[in-house]
């Protein structure tokens, strides 16, 4: 990472009077492993609190103005927000184009970093935890929810994945509730593994799946179509949606208000 992105990604968040920086070590549980020292950034509501709290996971393309966009949003529905950096204390910014360099199982290690420090605060209501991520974060929020991570018993109630990309080999093991939003067009992380991942699930009562029919990858996000490289040298389509995008923030506002309230 250089020293200018550094400066880019503090001014992004300093930019929000929500926003506070803060660190946090990452923790070792099942087979992930910890990283180093965890930078974030906390958005807090208007208040002493407590608060629930949501741990938002970022996309492959790091920290960006998307997590600064739902961190804000979050806050407006009462939440303290908690979202980590995974990739800068890592040593990179993005891992859209690179497979391996940090993986969702790594970033578990992060996640039970975040609820340790968040049952430090005496503005966060214990046990009312979650956690919420887009596309590679989709995919942390799916890998932290597995029974084996224990992160229930580190308070964390319930989880929203965005456009995950579901490994149904490994992530059969869910035991906290789970609302899983896929779109049916997306051509990098595709929805027909989640169907899958679901249909196998040892407990499939706690995962509610929603498939939108015209969806793309990065369905939430505001910006212009466009198509941008992945690993191995593969374009994928990113596009909004405007009936899956709002149908999509609705659900996450009632999933959240029904277990985290």
């Amino acid at each position: 990472m250089t020293r200018w992105f550094a400066i880019l990604v503090v001014l992004l968040f300093a930019g929000s009077a929500a926003a506070q920086s803060v660190s946090f070590p990452s923790v070792t549980v099942g087979s992930s492993h910890a990283g180093p020292e965890v930078t974030g950034w906390i958005y807090k509501p208007p208040g002493d609190g407590p608060f629930p709290a949501i741990i938002l996971a970022h996309s492959c393309a790091g920290a960006n103005a998307h997590t600064d966009r739902w961190g804000k949003l979050l806050v407006t529905w009462g939440y303290l927000v908690l979202a980590p950096d995974s990739f800068v204390p890592r040593g990179t910014k993005a891992v859209c184009t690179t497979s391996n360099v940090v993986t969702p199982n790594m970033r578990v290690a992060d996640i039970a970093g975040a609820l340790d420090y968040l049952a430090t605060r005496p503005d966060v209501v214990k046990g009312k935890v979650g956690i919420i991520g887009h596309s590679h974060g989709g995919s942390t929020v799916i890998r932290s929810a597995q029974k084996n991570f224990g992160l229930a018993q580190r308070g964390l109630a319930a989880g929203v994945a965005y456009y995950p990309g579901c490994n149904p080999q490994f992530d059969g093991g869910i035991d906290i509730p789970v609302l899983l939003l896929a779109g049916d067009k997306d051509d990098w992380t595709p929805a027909d593994r989640c169907r899958s991942l679901v249909s196998g699930l040892r407990r499939g009562d706690l995962v509610e799946a929603v498939y939108y029919p015209n969806a793309y990858h990065s369905f939430d996000s505001k910006v212009a179509d466009r198509t941008v490289p992945g690993a191995a040298g593969k374009q994928h389509h990113l596009a909004y949606d405007t009936a899956a995008a709002p149908d999509a923030e609705a659900r996450t506002k009632a999933f959240f208000a029904k277990y985290l309230r």
